[in-house]
């Protein structure tokens, strides 16, 4: 089966909900883990995210890449500059920038989620986004991806999973720069 990559606009918001189920993915997180202040998070509910990644879409860039196969969404990864993602940005986390600069720099992106509709994972989804992700990302400009991903995990239905595996970025020839907390390299692409 082919997929294809595409940027998620606003016309596609119905293919991103689609995929995301009535749940919003991931207890509902609807992808805004990394937008949002753990304040917010914790004052939050699903309908709220919601809310937040649609106005978030609207306003545009594309926050990330929907995967299709046929006509129907299969696969999400938010990418895009740091800055998009202030939370990933936080010194106390392992995808904290080596140079602080980094985090306002447009031109240094990261690769922050993934969500793969279930009936799709184990067939190379991942990957594909990423790649897609290198070429997104080199046409809008940057000139580093980094990702922080995970080094291992029980199966691939673990929800740890939703920040991608270091085989997959490996594969697609990042380097590790830093481990910070066990398992969880921050990883670097130059473009």
């Amino acid at each position: 089966m082919s997929t294809t990559i595409v940027p998620l606009t606003p016309e596609r918001w119905t293919d991103f909900e689609d995929l995301f189920g009535k749940q919003g993915a991931c207890y509902g997180c609807w992808c805004t883990h990394f937008r949002l202040t753990p304040a917010e998070r914790r004052a939050s509910d699903r309908e709220h995210n919601k809310d937040h990644i649609k106005a978030r879409i609207e306003a545009g860039p594309p926050p990330g890449l929907l995967a299709f196969e046929e006509d129907r969404a299969v696969g999400w990864m938010q990418i895009g500059p740091r800055a998009d993602v202030p939370e990933w940005n936080n010194q106390g986390r392992g995808s904290a920038p080596v140079d602080p600069a980094d985090a306002g720099d447009p031109t240094v992106w990261a690769i922050s989620c993934f969500f793969i509709r279930a009936k799709a994972r184990g067939r190379g989804i991942t990957h594909r986004l990423v790649d897609g992700g290198i070429a997104f990302a080199r046409e809008n400009g940057a000139r580093l991806l980094e990702a922080c991903p995970i080094d291992l995990s029980r199966d691939s239905r673990s929800i740890g999973l939703f920040v991608g595996s270091s085989r997959v970025f490996e594969k697609a020839g990042f380097e590790r720069l830093v481990e910070r907390k066990p398992g969880r390299p921050l990883m670097r692409l130059v473009l």
